[in-house]
């Protein structure tokens, strides 16, 4: 190696630390330089107007559900079930054979009936006979009577002769009177009889039990075998569900304002609405039917029917319908969407954006709901910008980026 050469490498060794050195410190310099401040931009949040408008105001009331008609089916004489004539559950006409008792108890006694009505014709007529005999006796005695009256006047006849003609007209007489009592008591006996027939033909009858309407038979409460009767309470029940009936209660105060109501529109056409036990809401409308006669005293309420539509016997009696109708229409109301008020603890609030995109709290006070809007009480003004997305990291006084609600409903 060269002498030159180490020196020249020393050299470069120097610079190349001098960079180093340099490097470094231009580094720690910039590290200790105060850096630059960004502002976030403000967070965009969607808004909707308060909206202001005439809003149906409803009532609901709990309500169970009736067939229009529901008839119980009771046996009315005493006797074994023979058989079961329907399917349950099914749908029954008028007249249709339910159940049958053993008819031949019932077949018996109406032939026994109808062979005393026999007898009893058979003995008026006897008697009827007996009659005609006595009046011609007495008819042909009186004669006697008429003949030896002037006769022993004259002294023709001896009074012994006419004596013995009135005595014998007087029993003559008297048999008269006897078969017309035993005409009448026999008179007596056949319409006996005829009752007699006439109350065993209903008897046997009443062993053939028959739908009193058309509509859906329920569950039969007997078995063939069973001796039934008129103590043994229903065998089944028909109704007629086609419409079906939903019984509500509601107060004095609230039947008086739907009087109101009533009284400017057709009571037959108000409308009503039935909510189901899973909260949804049948498809078809129903309408008012009738209210009943008297205000319970003691609750101070009144009971009310709806109808509705039942198509393919959907409902069943007794099912709980809440009811829900019109009970008047509040005028001007204002309305914000559900999701923009905030509930916490009892309080109700929306964030209002002002003019100049900053954020305000506002207290309100909530009205009912109506869809997916609510109707807002007091708090908030015609037009007012409420936030219904992004509120949930605003402070009052915050600025704000609002952009329109992307979709909203009711």
């Amino acid at each position: 190696m060269k002498p030159n050469s180490g020196l020249k490498l020393k050299h470069v060794v120097w610079a190349a630390a001098g960079v180093l050195v340099a490097t470094m410190f231009g580094a720690i310099v910039h590290v200790g330089a105060k850096p630059t401040v960004r502002t976030p931009p403000p967070p965009v949040v969607e808004v909707a107007p308060v909206v202001q408008r005439d809003v149906p105001v409803y009532g609901e009331w709990i309500g169970t559900l009736a067939g229009l008609v529901s008839a119980d089916v009771k046996a009315q004489v005493t006797g074994y079930l023979l058989r079961r004539a329907y399917q349950e559950g099914s749908h029954v006409s008028k007249g249709q054979l339910l159940f049958e008792i053993d008819p031949r108890p019932f077949q018996a006694a109406l032939d026994q009936a109808k062979g005393q009505l026999a007898q009893a014709e058979a003995q008026l007529a006897q008697d009827q006979a007996q009659l005609a005999t006595a009046e011609a006796n007495q008819h042909k005695s009186q004669l006697d009577v008429d003949k030896y009256a002037p006769l022993a006047k004259a002294e023709a006849v001896s009074q012994q002769d006419l004596d013995n003609a009135v005595q014998t007209n007087l029993a003559n007489q008297a048999q008269v009177q006897a078969a017309k009592a035993a005409i009448a008591v026999a008179k007596a006996q056949i319409q006996a009889s005829h009752a007699a027939v006439e109350t065993a033909t209903i008897n046997l009858g009443f062993t053939r039990l028959t739908s009193p309407i058309d509509g859906i038979a329920g569950i039969a409460q007997a078995q063939v075998g069973d001796l039934v009767g008129s103590a043994s309470g229903n065998l089944t029940t028909v109704a007629t569900l086609d419409p079906i009936r939903d019984y509500f209660t509601v107060s004095e105060q609230e039947y008086v304002e739907l009087q109101k109501r009533l009284a400017t529109s057709d009571p037959e056409r108000w409308n009503l609405q039935l909510i189901l036990a899973d909260g949804s809401i049948y498809p078809r409308q129903g309408h008012f039917y009738f209210a009943d006669l008297p205000v319970n005293q003691n609750t101070g309420s009144i009971q009310l029917a709806g109808l509705f539509p039942n198509p393919g016997n959907v409902l069943r009696p007794g099912q709980y319908g809440k009811v829900r109708a019109v009970i008047q229409v509040q005028k001007n109301a204002l309305l914000v969407p559900q999701a923009a008020v905030n509930q916490t603890q009892g309080s109700n609030d929306v964030d209002i954006v002002g003019a100049d995109d900053r954020v305000a709290i506002r207290p309100v006070q909530l009205g009912q709901q109506t869809g997916t809007m609510w109707v807002i009480q007091s708090g908030v003004q015609p037009g007012e910008r409420v936030i219904v997305e992004g509120q949930q990291v605003l402070r009052p006084g915050m600025q704000v980026e609002p952009e329109p609600l992307k979709s909203s409903g009711e």
